[in-house]
């Protein structure tokens, strides 16, 4: 039996009210996302870019529509459940990294399993195996403060992926990095994706959405186009 799509998106609208107004920040968003695929969701501020992400990354629930995630349905999950899922099937990578300091970056890398209920041993061994994997296994000890910015980042990126995740979900990941850096944590995310992991970039950079396999533009809460390996849909 196929897999499930990742993302499953149907007729999603988010409404915000402000004072007397309605603001419709989405308007009947439909996006499928497989397993496996790279995808940069763009588009200007004020787009509804972020709105969805926040939705897609169950951190918010939509006012109408469906959202299936690996193949359990989150639309109406309350606050409780939808931290469940977001612990169990999301990994977060933010533009400010979000470690503690005081923490070296196997803890911080460890703290996901701390909340899913993992005992230390195994905790420390999947965030060794997560820092080896994003070429940090020899940084294991060292504080947010002992590392340059791109290890931070990928400090972070292990602690997404430690869970194992069906969708590591990036919010302008390069934003915070300079060019140099920037490039080496793409590479970081292609080589991710080449293993297998679905990646979702939220960003407002063209050229770092370039660089996926999939755009999708987001213009006034609408999908305005949808475009793979350079054929619009």
């Amino acid at each position: 039996m196929a897999s499930p799509p990742v993302i499953a998106l149907a007729g999603i609208e988010r409404h915000f009210q402000l004072g007397s107004e309605t603001v419709h920040a989405l308007r009947g968003i439909d996006l499928i996302v497989e397993r496996g695929e790279y995808v940069a969701i763009v588009g200007p501020s004020g787009s509804g870019k972020t709105t969805l992400m926040n939705i897609i990354g169950c951190l918010d629930t939509p006012t109408r529509g469906r959202y299936v995630l690996d193949g359990e349905e989150v639309s109406s999950l309350d606050d409780d459940a939808l931290s469940e899922v977001r612990n169990r099937k999301i990994g977060f990578v933010f533009q400010t990294f979000n470690l503690l300091p005081r923490m070296t970056a196997l803890e911080n890398v460890a703290l996901p399993l701390v909340y899913s209920g993992v005992g230390r041993s195994r905790r420390r061994e999947a965030a060794r195996r997560a820092l080896e994997r994003t070429a940090l296994g020899n940084r294991v000890d060292h504080r947010p403060d002992q590392l340059s910015g791109g290890q931070r980042q990928r400090v972070a990126i292990a602690r997404a992926l430690v869970n194992q995740p069906a969708l590591l979900l990036a919010d302008e990941p390069t934003g915070n990095l300079d060019q140099r850096t920037g490039a080496e944590i793409v590479q970081l995310f292609e080589q991710l994706n080449r293993e297998g992991v679905t990646v979702v970039l939220v960003t407002h950079d063209n050229e770092l959405a370039r660089r996926t396999r999939r755009q999708v533009r987001i213009v006034d809460g609408m999908v305005a186009s949808d475009e793979t390996a350079g054929v619009a849909a």
